[in-house]
């Protein structure tokens, strides 16, 4: 059954969560229409559909709910009603085997509720799991003294789960586990730990040495020791060998072409001859010389660049060992050499028939190399040096967990054998719960299909048309219909359709019948033996006073099954607005109900709903008090009048068959005057002030009021109420 509902933020539930705890098998609410009771109702028809709302069920196990609201009504008030399905009588076989699967079923839920309860605990955060649960943060909360403990000493060897609890706990036991370390002296560890972990340095990558055999290559080739100069055998060439002015004629070359053929010096025309002489001076032989001149610029100039490239690597280097202001030294020089060579390749490049030696920098280049050389022997043995600390730093932080340990050692065995022990049990709960839960399953699906078996929807079509016709209802009833005659429809005597033409007592009556039977039933074939909770929301909104008593006669007989064991019926609520309803239908004359009972009463607070338990009747106390001050023989005087009339209006607005003139009319005199002024309320639902309401009150006119009122209840038919309220309370 239901143990617990809060209801938050859902229509007028907007001032924090309300909520219904400890609820039992039989269930009050009380409130006011609009004050929100209809909402509660929903919510647990439907819980999954309200975000902030829950429903907490006894071991966590849902029943089949049934909600009879206004929903309802609207639902299945329809010109076809899906046919209820009830167990026939006719095969007693399959019926006890019915019945024996369904006790059999029980009896499996109980037990999955018990294991469930050991388990998990009344309120799904207790049992075995909530003994686990302490159990680790009690150890967790012992680990961490040892890490407070040692902290300061050996923090190094805590890295990585120094911030958390639990992965402190968790290293612990996985180090007390499988830690197979030599147990060294606390001292020892302490002294080794000054040491190793003092500084904690990491590898360094080694430098990487001057590659420049390119460049050294290029300052050894040839052409550059080469005079380029034209063909020797033309006729010009002795001239131009004399002067000595073979790049100065080729120069000369490129403005004589541009000028015409015509000497860019001394502007006299040239003939073909001169024209041609030239260009045989300067032939392939002599461009083949100058492109190689060109290329070895080029080339010597990107090496260069190059190794200006690794220069600047090595200097951004951060190593230690690297002695710098020497390296910075020498790599002054060598470039200050490359940029020379680059000038006297240009030279070459400007003047083919001049000769051009290069600075060397094989030197230079060697001197770095051998200044890179050095660092890297250095860096060799400094990341020899680490390896072996990582080594080492391994070793300690071991040896340091296994003391750690062997000091914790009781706790840690300790915990070992209540965490096996817990674990154990969870584990064979949850697979005994799991073997429970198919066996379940399966006995439900046997049962489903005996069910099939021996259904029909007839029975509750005769049940309900008896009650109608016992009841006085006899100008329409329910009817058979649809194909296979599963559905259900309301007719006239006539076989006319009836629902159109019905009254909204009649509409709302026959609407709570089938709900009435629906309770003991099913719109299939199967689920009739489902264990399964009742709501029902107002059901006396639209009836008169004698169907009234008729629906408050059968909701208490739903209380007699919800007491027995063996129903299906486990738990009901029964909510409404109505006084005399409720104070009809929580009637319990033997006590018979009294430890099985909650009551509750919902209403506005300002502009949002709240929900108040009460441990006995708070509307039946409310009623009680008001004739406990009629009863009082000190009564006050002055409230008396006030008292009577809103004792009438409690009980004879409720009834709503009631004529006041009627009544008034029994009177003469003054009495009528009385009787008149004691109505009014009753009559136009105000409490404001009118004329005839006040009499001037003594002892003798309160005696005449009282005589009055006892006479109402006596002329209206209803003295036994009257006897039965007055009547000495002890």
């Amino acid at each position: 059954m239901i143990e617990q509902i809060s209801i938050d933020t859902v229509a007028s539930y907007t001032g924090g969560a309300a909520v219904l705890t400890q609820l039992r098998p039989i269930n009050f609410i009380f409130g006011a229409n609009g004050s929100g009771k209809t909402t509660i109702s929903r919510v647990i028809a439907k819980p999954e559909t309200y975000a902030r709302s829950t429903v907490n069920w006894a071991g966590g196990t849902p029943l089949e709910c049934l909600v009879y609201n206004r929903d309802f009504v609207e639902e299945n008030f329809t010109a076809r009603m899906r046919g209820i399905f009830t167990l026939g009588h006719d095969n007693a076989e399959t019926l006890q085997r019915i019945d024996d699967l369904k006790k059999e079923i029980d009896e499996i839920q109980k037990t999955i509720r018990d294991r469930r309860h050991i388990l998990e605990g009344a309120d799904g955060t207790g049992g075995k799991r909530k003994e686990h649960s302490d159990l680790t943060a009690t150890f967790q909360e012992a680990c961490w003294k040892s890490k407070t403990q040692y902290e300061d000493r050996f923090k190094e060897a805590f890295r990585g789960v120094l911030n958390s609890r639990a992965n402190f706990a968790d290293r612990m036991f996985g180090e007390f586990e499988s830690n197979t370390a030599s147990l060294k002296p606390l001292n020892e560890l302490e002294a080794r730990a000054s040491t190793i972990f003092a500084e904690a340095k990491v590898r360094l990558d080694r430098l990487s040495v001057l590659e420049a055999s390119d460049v050294i290559a290029l300052e050894a080739d040839p052409i550059l020791e080469k005079r380029v100069v034209g063909k020797e055998d033309v006729s010009i060439s002795d001239m131009i060998k004399r002067l000595g002015n073979s790049d100065w004629v080729k120069q000369g070359l490129g403005f004589f072409r541009q000028n015409d053929d015509h000497c860019p010096f001394c502007q006299q025309a040239t003939d073909d001859k001169f024209r041609r002489h030239l260009e045989d001076y300067f032939d392939e032989s002599y461009q083949r010389d100058v492109d190689a001149i060109s290329r070895l610029a080029a080339a010597y100039s990107e090496h260069s660049n190059s190794i200006s490239r690794q220069l600047d690597h090595a200097m951004a280097a951060q190593v230690e060992y690297l002695d710098r202001i020497l390296l910075e030294q020498k790599a002054e020089v060598l470039r200050t050499k490359m940029a020379l060579n680059i000038q006297h390749i240009a030279r070459k490049k400007t003047e083919p028939s001049s000769k051009v030696e290069l600075e060397t920098v094989r030197q230079i280049v060697d001197e770095i190399n051998a200044i890179l050389s050095d660092a890297n022997g250095k860096v060799d043995e400094h990341n020899t040096l680490i390896d072996n600390i990582v080594a080492e730093r391994a070793i300690l932080i071991a040896e340091i967990w296994r003391c750690i340990v062997e000091e914790a050692k009781i706790t840690l065995e300790g915990y070992k054998t209540a965490r096996h022990a817990v674990s154990s049990a969870i584990q064979g709960l949850t697979r005994g719960i799991e073997a429970k839960e198919q066996e379940k399953r399966d006995k439900s699906t046997a049962l489903r299909e005996l069910e099939r078996q021996v259904t029909s929807v007839q029975p509750t079509v005769n049940a309900i048309n008896t009650l109608l016709d016992s009841f006085g209802f006899r100008n329409f009833k329910l009817a058979t219909s649809g194909e296979g005659d599963q559905l259900y429809t309301v007719i006239r005597g006539d076989g006319s359709e009836a629902r159109e033409t019905l009254s909204e007592g009649e509409k709302t009556f026959i609407v709570f019948l089938y709900f009435y039977y629906l309770i003991s039933g099913s719109v299939s074939e199967s689920g009739i033996t489902n264990n399964r909770i009742v709501v029902i929301d107002d059901p006396v909104s639209s009836l008169d006073s004698d169907v009234l008593f008729i629906v408050s006669s059968l909701i208490r007989k739903l209380f007699t099954k919800v007491l027995d064991q063996s129903s299906t019926l486990k738990q009901i609520f029964v909510l409404t607005h109505n006084i005399y309803f409720h104070k009809e239908v929580t009637f319990d004359p033997k006590k018979q109900w009294q430890t099985k009972i909650t009551f509750w009463v919902v209403r506005k607070k300002e502009d949002y709903s709240v929900i108040e338990g009460h441990a006995q009747n708070p509307i039946q106390t409310s009623y009680e008090m008001l004739w406990q001050e009629v009863r009082n023989e000190n009564r006050s005087i002055l409230t008396i009048q006030n008292t009577l009339r809103r004792i009438l209006e409690n009980y004879f607005t409720i009834l709503g068959n009631m004529d006041k003139d009627d009544i008034v009319n029994e009177f003469a005199g003054q009495e009528q005057q009385i009787c008149n002024s004691l109505f009014s309320w009753v009559n136009d639902g105000s409490h404001s002030a009118h004329e005839d309401l006040y009499l001037a009150c003594d002892a003798a006119t309160v005696d005449r009021f009282l005589q009055v009122f006892k006479k109402i209840f006596e002329v209206s038919g209803h003295s036994a109420h009257y006897d039965m309220m007055i009547a000495p309370r002890h």
